[in-house]
């Protein structure tokens, strides 16, 4: 008999207002169903939570701005910039401090207790602080007081734009200025097809400040440099560049979740939003035309009518951003095999991550939760759509439950009979990054970061890891699950990790004991009644790769992303990496790794002896190369070692 997790009723909605433990850390509550034959939701069963809670208690909320609202760049960087010289000294132990005290939501507003008579209110209506009046303290130096500071340097980044119109809307305004640009009797201004002087200025600022994070270091990277970085980041909202902009806050946020121990924080993502926030600042002030376009953005995807859709549920997956936005997204396909997404995400932490999958999804009038989409079916009509497929919940928009169909059944089987090779080559070239595959499960294998689920894809060995590595999340538990169900061969639904052996992040498998059921790994929880019984045991490990020694300049690059510049200007700290580089044939890179070590020593003296001010520019110029080299190197390492010949496509340095 079919065992279908949809069936299974979900938990009670979270209060939207609680940012508590996630559901999943929660193992006092019963047993959804006493039947053990197909994974528990990791919904909560202790009630919903009241309007006014005690977010500090939470025992998943120990990084930096957790329970806090999101606060907008702008207005952080103005509460840091109005310190004085002594209190900016000051202000990193003032955040570790405000950090460490209760928090207490009641609506919009979230007060933080600095001490027994003090306390420090964040007004966020819409859950956002849009303004410098809305963070109020009660002590006696307020406002010039440094909790107010410190409150917005904790609390996470919001986004720096107004709230989002309709997707109705959206369509609209795309259109008419679609139309303006193209009727002859229009009055926009002709592009120039140059940057402008304040595009000029705006990247340069955001250039200057990331350049100064990237010398300091994670470590040294306190609030007062995170603030410079903000302030950059608005200006260059306001001169109309939003690719720049959000690039700058992607490195805050990497940075502070760096600083606060994290568990989701990866030097390797901090690396890659670093050089993407330099990579868009050095080229757009020299680009034209549809290059100079790209690298400006858009502030908000266009949504464009589809007419009627036909849609399958896929899967649904958690978010959980280190920005202060949680929620769900489910993946859907059409009878071409084309993908749509419907989300919801929003400001929260794990608990709405996994609380969001049992609340109806935004569009149409349909009653269907995330977790039944995912395995049903919806009949859309006046549909829109963006650019990467997520469906718009416009008022116009109509939709209403139907069938679904099982992975191994027409039209979702189609996307599994796509080569593999093919996929990656579609996911290098720009295309979304899913990977349908059918595996045979061997056991782990053993790597620096941990255990990794070791499986066979048509004779490739790969390696499957977590998706997310939050504690609140399931996925941890289900791979380790998984990896005792050796011998099991599974359909599974993974996101590309390029790298030089074939990695994916696991977000999707069947049902060990039933192909015609699946499992959301961030969502469902296996039980170890799912596995099949007589197992095989762990297959032994593969052959080591004998991989190109490209680590010697990656692992530089993300040192100097930690440690900022001086743990490459040690006499000695190049110890002939790039002389072997060069032997092995990566000449460019031993040139690079050479320019880096000799840009971090180079520090020139006066004519007393005094160190001058160090040239951060030409660090970060030199740090920027090595790092887009680096990628492009793995890109190519990574698409032969899955077989594929020509990733095709145009991608953006």
């Amino acid at each position: 008999m079919s065992r279908d997790l949809s069936a299974q009723p979900p938990g009670p909605e979270p209060s939207s207002g609680r940012h508590g433990p996630g559901p999943s850390s929660d193992h006092r509550g019963p047993a959804p169903s006493s039947d053990h034959r197909g994974p528990a939701p990791s919904s909560d069963h202790r009630g919903p939570a009241r309007s006014s809670d005690r977010v500090g208690a939470d025992p998943s909320s120990d990084r930096v701005g957790a329970g806090l609202p999101p606060v907008a760049p702008s207005v952080t960087a103005e509460l840091v910039g109005a310190l004085s010289p002594r209190l900016r000294k000051r202000l990193d132990a003032g955040v570790t401090k405000l950090t460490a005290r209760p928090v207490v939501r009641d609506g919009d507003t979230v007060r933080i207790a600095v001490d027994d008579d003090t306390d420090l209110e964040l007004h966020a209506p819409g859950g956002t602080v849009t303004t410098v009046d809305a963070i109020r303290c009660g002590c006696l130096l307020a406002p010039d007081c440094l909790h107010r500071a410190a409150a917005a340097s904790a609390a996470p980044v919001a986004a720096d734009d107004p709230p989002a119109p309709s997707a109705d809307e959206r369509t609209d305004t795309a259109r008419e200025a679609r139309k303006e640009r193209e009727s002859p009797e229009g009055h926009a201004e002709p592009d120039s097809g140059t940057a402008r002087p304040e595009e000029r200025a705006a990247v340069r600022a955001v250039y200057d400040a990331a350049a100064a994070v990237l010398e300091a270091g994670t470590d040294g990277a306190g609030a007062v440099l995170q603030a410079e970085l903000l302030r950059a980041a608005h200006t260059a909202r306001l001169a109309g560049l939003p690719r720049a902009s959000a690039a700058a806050v992607s490195v805050v946020t990497g940075v502070r979740a760096a600083r606060s121990a994290d568990p989701a924080y990866r030097l390797a993502d901090l690396a890659d939003a670093l050089g993407g926030a330099l990579g868009v600042a050095h080229r757009l002030p020299r680009a034209t035309g549809a290059d100079l376009a790209g690298l400006r953005g858009t502030a908000r995807q266009p949504y464009r009518p589809d007419g009627s859709l036909r849609l399958y549920g896929l899967f649904s997956e958690p978010v959980l951003t280190a920005t202060g936005y949680a929620g769900a997204v489910t993946w859907t396909a059409d009878a071409d095999g084309r993908l749509y997404t419907v989300s919801d995400v929003a400001p929260g932490g794990p608990g709405r991550a996994t609380g969001a999958a049992d609340r109806a999804v935004r569009i149409g009038d349909t009653s269907l939760t995330h977790r039944e989409l995912a395995r049903a079916g919806l009949a859309v009509s006046g549909a829109t759509v963006s650019p990467t497929g997520r469906l718009g919940a416009g008022a116009g928009v109509r939709a209403v439950r139907a069938s679904g169909a099982a992975w191994r059944e027409e039209p979702l089987d189609r996307l599994w009979a796509v080569p593999a090779a093919d996929q990656v080559a579609r996911a290098l070239g720009g295309g979304h990054d899913l990977l349908f595959l059918d595996v045979t499960l061997m056991g782990t294998v053993r790597e620096t970061a941990g255990d990794c689920l070791l499986a066979d894809c048509a004779g490739m060995p790969l390696r499957l890891v977590t998706a997310h590595d939050a504690p609140g999340l399931p996925y941890r538990e289900n791979l380790r699950l998984l990896a005792a169900a050796g011998g099991s061969g599974l359909r599974v639904v993974a996101r590309l990790a390029p790298g030089p052996v074939p990695r994916a992040l696991l977000l999707a498998v069947e049902h060990p004991g039933d192909p015609a059921a699946r499992v959301d790994l961030g969502l469902d929880r296996l039980q170890r009644a799912d596995l099949p019984a007589g197992a095989l045991p762990a297959a032994p490990a593969p052959a080591a790769v004998d991989e190109a020694p490209l680590h010697l300049l990656r692992r530089r690059v993300h040192q100097a992303v930690s440690g900022g510049r001086r743990v490459l200007a040690f006499p000695g700290s190049a110890a002939g990496d790039g002389a072997r580089l060069r032997r092995v044939g990566l000449g460019t890179a031993g040139d690079l790794l050479d320019e880096l070590h000799t840009a971090a020593a180079d520090r020139a003296r006066d004519v007393f002896g005094r160190l001058l001010p160090s040239d951060s520019g030409r660090f970060a110029g030199a740090w920027l190369a090595a790092a887009l080299y680096t990628g492009e190197v793995e890109r190519a390492l990574c698409a032969q070692a899955w077989g594929v010949t020509a990733t095709g496509g145009d991608r953006d340095a």
